[in-house]
């Protein structure tokens, strides 16, 4: 019982300490941390010690699998230099790194424990970089690589722990360093396919959302419990599983078991994750307390442990800087037209903070080791200080190095572009199928203009006029007053008991699916309004790229429209003739319809604010 409600009140002081962090827009995981150091010191409170049974199983699994599955796959191997660079190449670097400093300060240490230090404190946390990363809005492209990197230098690390606590009773050769780590990486990577091999067959099988969610619960932990009985890479196999998984998912599972799957583990994920903080914070009185039981005096230890922190820092920003051109390729974004530079490597080398597998790892050195405390105490400012060190500047250091943040316009139009083309696509088949099918009820009809309602909403989102709503948003308003009156009516005849609850709940959940599309559409257009537009460069299409940039006429309007007595949403103008049209969301479409008499095929945006173009032959922006 009292193990039950331990765990609840962690549960509960992750959720709310994590609720009021958002609120006042602070990162989570930096006020869990805070919050677990004190609540160490609190009377009353109970000691808890991680034990890295505990991490290593229970929760480092799970937390891979999720990032791993929701990782992109195309994404990873295109950084797959960087990310290896980082995940092996670095986590040797600083391994060797901070057993130097260690041995420098602590002379009586021997090498053997020195370098088990050294790959305690190597490999970032796969949680705090790209959790503050992505809510301060790193490039895309940095937070790809300190995702995978923290996907795969766990495995590194523990390998290099390996061999160093098995040096220190016995002698160790290079070659056996050597044929571990291929071992580790090599069965990790054999586990983790084979996973993938027998889980993708079991799913084309499956149908039911709840056994298919289900399997997903047990894939990290199968992966992970049989690479380790073969002495191979259990974080490895996670991985390669969870990559493989993500990257099928839309073959493999039904659409339904896709968003039980994701929703699941986002859940999983959320609490782990924050919990995985506050578990940090909580080791501080225990961990500080063994300081006073070591050989070595107060002053001599923290020394030491000043010195691993301040190298961990510089090792890692001058890997990066003397690896830039292997990390970061100079080049000119086509997405944004800047070129990469420094700004991401520094940005990089700058996040690198450890988490719970350090101190995890730590303790799976034997108690019986002589100077454990000392590894013990490092591993914890280690953690401690770039958390909150690295952690609060993160934010900072973005803003003063100036790099551009995902931008929502240009998600925006990549969002438009895509179901277009995808729209493109779907109507090509519709008008194969049907070629030799009648068609009494004008099915065609109401397919198309099913798709063009989709594909307008996504255009209109990066409409900027202001003051007026354009027709999606009344759509959003108006259906969403709507599903309100009807739910309110659905529960009325609830309670009267004359339809069975099954058929109440089918209804009520259909209501709930359409209702929170409405809310995702919403968000997304409530992003655009607060986010300043930022012009694109086209690629991919000579039109694009050939046509020069018109500046739109002072006197704005639609001339058709004007002529025909009717009211435009939005507007483009031609940039062969300069003639301006209405919008396709526009009752009359008159840009598309000059676009067909003339066949000049640009056209551009401009409503206030945008600059973006369109070609009608190849359906992409620039």
């Amino acid at each position: 019982m009292e193990i039950a409600f331990l765990l609840v009140a962690i549960v509960a002081t992750v959720l709310t300490v994590t609720a009021i962090s958002e609120r006042f827009e602070v990162p989570a995981p930096l006020t869990l941390v805070v919050v677990g150091f004190a609540a160490s010191y609190v009377p009353g409170v109970p000691e808890l010690r991680l034990e890295p049974e505990v991490v290593l199983l229970g929760l480092l699994p799970p937390l891979l699998y999720s990032a791993s599955v929701n990782t992109s796959l195309v994404d990873f191997n295109a950084n797959r230099r960087s990310i290896l660079l980082l995940s092996v190449g670095l986590v040797a670097f600083t391994t060797f790194g901070v057993a130097a400093v260690v041995r420098m300060v602590i002379p009586e240490i021997q090498w053997p424990l020195a370098l088990a230090i050294g790959a305690v404190v190597a490999p970032p946390d796969a949680v705090a970089a790209t959790a503050i990363g992505r809510r301060i809005g790193l490039p895309r492209r940095v937070v790809t690589i300190l995702e995978g990197e923290s996907l795969l230098n766990d495995a590194s690390a523990l390998v290099a722990l390996r061999t160093a606590v098995a040096a220190i009773s016995t002698t160790v050769a290079a070659w056996q360093v050597g044929r571990d780590f291929l071992l580790a990486a090599g069965g990790g990577v054999a586990i983790g396919a084979l996973t993938f091999a027998i889980v993708g067959f079991v799913r084309k099988k499956v149908t039911d959302p709840l056994l298919d969610t289900a399997i997903s619960l047990v894939i990290p932990f199968s992966a992970y419990i049989v690479a380790e009985e073969i002495h191979a890479s259990g974080v490895v196999a996670v991985v390669v599983a969870g990559l493989l998984l993500g990257h099928v998912a839309p073959v493999l599972q039904t659409a339904q078991s896709r968003i039980a799957e994701r929703m699941n583990w986002r859940t999983i994920a959320y609490v782990l994750e924050n919990t995985v903080f506050l578990l940090i914070g909580l080791q501080a009185d225990w961990l500080l307390g063994e300081v006073g039981k070591s050989d070595f005096g107060v002053g001599q230890i923290a020394v030491a442990c000043a010195a691993a922190f301040v190298a961990v820092v510089l090792l890692r920003l001058l890997w990066v800087f003397a690896g830039q051109a292997f990390l970061l390729r100079h080049r000119v974004d086509p997405l944004t037209g800047e070129q990469t530079s420094w700004r991401y490597s520094f940005l990089i080398g700058w996040a690198g903070m450890r988490g719970v597998v350090t101190l995890a790892a730590a303790f799976t050195v034997p108690e019986d080791t002589r100077h454990r405390e000392v590894l013990l105490i490092i591993a914890f400012v280690v953690v401690a200080g770039t958390l909150l060190g690295q952690g609060l500047t993160l934010p900072w250091v973005a803003r003063r190095l100036a790099v551009p943040s995902p931008d929502p316009h240009d998600d925006a139009l990549a969002r438009a572009t895509l179901l277009q083309q995808a729209a493109k696509a779907g109507i090509h088949k519709l008008d194969e199928l049907a070629v030799d099918c009648d068609d009494p009820h004008h099915v065609r009809e109401l397919i198309i203009q099913r798709i063009e309602q989709r594909n307008f909403a996504a255009w209109e989102r990066l409409g900027t006029t202001e003051g007026e709503e354009s027709p999606s948003d009344l759509y959003a308003r108006w259906r969403g007053d709507m599903i309100e009156t009807e739910r309110r009516r659905v529960l009325e005849i609830r309670s009267t008991g004359s339809v069975p609850s099954e058929i109440v709940s089918e209804v009520l959940a259909m209501l709930d699916v359409e209702e929170s599309m409405l809310d995702a559409a919403e968000a997304a257009r409530a992003e655009l309004r607060t986010a300043a537009p930022r012009p694109l460069l086209g690629q991919g299409c000579e039109h694009l790229a050939s046509i020069q940039l018109m500046d739109p006429p002072d006197d704005l309007a639609c001339p058709a429209c004007l002529a025909e007595g009717t009211r435009w949403v939005a507007l483009r103008m031609c940039l062969s003739c300069g003639n301006v049209g209405c919008c396709d969301s526009s009752p009359r479409r008159h840009a598309t319809a000059h676009f067909r008499e003339s066949q000049h095929p640009v056209m551009r945006s401009v409503e206030p604010g945008e600059d973006w173009r369109w070609c009608y032959v190849h359906h992409q922006t620039g």
